[in-house]
């Protein structure tokens, strides 16, 4: 389908638009699917708020001019799917390399994380990170350790004070 020059413009800056938005960019051949894998993958991924689409190599690179996609510039020259991730990077990656796992077809050429650019190994290291939610619970507790464990030790330092008090008052007494 051929597009005038106007509808061209609208890519780009709806492009541009998701691009700037974007936490992650994951870039993948789709060569070889079928329809109802690429509806799959579609939808596998939107349960995640993440949106995968097809790009025009030329719009593509020309949209990620002036944003943080523009490290991917090489990644734009065969057919190219890229699956956006606006909330949490991590699942963007997380979700691509799962449906890879169920169909070949799906190649991960690389992908763009925060403004940098990441490489098969790379991909593969944050796709074994645990969801945003874990780490700043684990974050949240390793921060709470610290002042807990203070708590406990001056809980315990007046108990004995009293329990000394409480020991020479019988005494005393007696």
């Amino acid at each position: 389908m051929k597009l005038n020059k106007q509808d061209k413009a609208r890519v780009i800056d709806d492009l541009k638009d998701r691009f700037s938005r974007a936490k992650a960019v994951v870039f993948a051949d789709y060569k070889g699917m079928t329809v109802a894998e690429m509806s799959e993958l579609r939808k596998q991924l939107k349960d995640s708020s993440v949106e995968f689409r097809v790009v025009k190599n030329t719009l593509a690179r020309i949209a990620s001019r002036d944003t943080d996609i523009a490290v991917a510039d090489d990644i734009f020259h065969d057919p190219v799917g890229v699956a956006i991730g606006y909330d949490d990077p991590v699942t963007a990656v997380k979700k691509v390399l799962e449906f890879t796992k169920t169909n070949e077809k799906l190649a991960v050429k690389g992908a763009v994380v925060e403004g940098k650019l990441c490489e098969e190994n790379e991909i593969k290291e944050i796709a074994m990170l645990p969801a945003k939610e874990i780490l700043l619970a684990r974050l949240a507790g390793t921060l709470q350790a610290p002042a807990g464990n203070m708590a406990r030790a001056l809980a315990a330092t007046v108990s004995s004070l009293g329990y000394a008090m409480s020991a020479l008052r019988s005494k005393k007494e007696q």
